[in-house]
C-alpha cells in the first residue's frame, strides 16, 4: 500500500477515541483501526471499539492481544486490586504501566506496513485521571523515538503522532464528537463496566464522562448498572 493518507487510530472503544476517530476521518484519513486486548478489567469496551469502528467508518478494525495480567500493578489488570471510586491523589492505581508506550509501539509498526506518517491517539491533558503517558511531552518524545527508530523516519518519511484533544476539556471533546456525528452511546468508558457494557457511575471515568456531558449540554445516555 503506498496511500500517504493512511492512518492508525488506536481504538479503546471508550469516548475520547471515538472522537478522534471520527475527526481523522473527517480530515480525510483512512482509518485503519488498532485495539488491545491487554487482559482489562473493562473488557466490554472492546465490544464498544468493533460498534464505534464500524459507525465511523474504518477501513479495518484489529485487534492485538497482549497479556498485562502477567505483571499487574494496576487496578485495569490485577482483579486482586479495587477500582477506586473516590478520587485520587497523585497518580491513580488504575494507571497501566507502559500501556501507551506499548500501544503506540505496536501501532507505529503497523503504520510502517501500511506506509503511513499518520497515528492517532485521544489523549488529554485536560480532563484526564493523572497519567504520565498522557502529557503533551511523552508524546513529543514518542515521536523523536520514533522517527529515529523506523526504517520510514530514516529515510525521511516522518512520522507524526496525532493528540487532537490534547488541550481540550470533555465538554469541549463531547462537543466536537456531536458535530462530527458520534454516537456516544455505542462507547464504554468505565474502568469496571460489566460485561453488557453497563457503567459503574463512580470510577474516575465515570465522574469525568458524566460531568462532561452536563457541562457540554448534551443529553447522557450512559448505561448505568444502577440509575443515577
Amino acid at each position: 500500500m503506498s496511500d500517504t493518507r493512511n492512518a492508525v487510530i488506536l481504538l479503546s472503544g471508550g469516548l475520547d477515541s471515538a472522537t478522534v476517530l471520527a475527526q481523522a476521518r473527517s480530515q480525510g484519513y483512512a482509518c485503519h483501526a488498532l485495539s488491545f486486548d491487554y487482559g482489562q478489567r473493562h473488557r466490554a469496551e472492546l465490544d464498544a471499539a468493533a460498534r464505534v469502528a464500524v459507525q465511523q467508518g474504518a477501513v479495518e478494525h484489529r485487534v492485538s492481544r497482549l497479556d498485562l495480567t502477567m505483571f499487574g500493578g494496576s487496578a485495569l489488570t490485577d482483579t486482586r486490586i479495587a477500582v477506586p471510586e473516590q478520587e485520587s491523589v497523585g497518580i491513580p492505581i488504575t494507571y497501566v504501566p507502559a500501556r501507551n508506550t506499548i500501544m503506540l509501539s505496536i501501532a507505529l509498526a503497523w503504520a510502517e506496513v501500511l506506509h503511513s506518517r499518520d497515528i492517532f491517539i485521544g489523549v488529554n491533558a485536560v480532563d484526564y485521571s493523572g497519567y504520565p503517558d498522557c502529557r503533551p511531552e511523552y508524546i513529543a518524545a514518542f515521536e523523536t523515538m520514533a522517527n529515529l527508530a523506523t526504517k520510514a523516519g530514516v529515510e525521511g518519511q516522518q512520522l507524526r503522532i496525532h493528540t487532537p484533544l490534547m488541550q481540550l476539556s470533555k465538554a469541549q471533546i463531547i462537543a466536537l464528537g456531536t458535530t462530527l456525528g458520534v454516537d456516544y452511546n455505542a462507547t464504554v468508558s468505565c474502568y469496571q463496566a460489566d460485561a453488557s457494557g453497563l457503567a459503574c457511575g463512580v470510577c474516575d471515568s465515570c465522574r469525568l464522562r458524566r460531568q462532561g456531558f452536563v457541562e457540554a449540554g448534551v443529553t447522557d445516555a450512559t448505561r448505568y448498572v444502577t440509575a443515577r
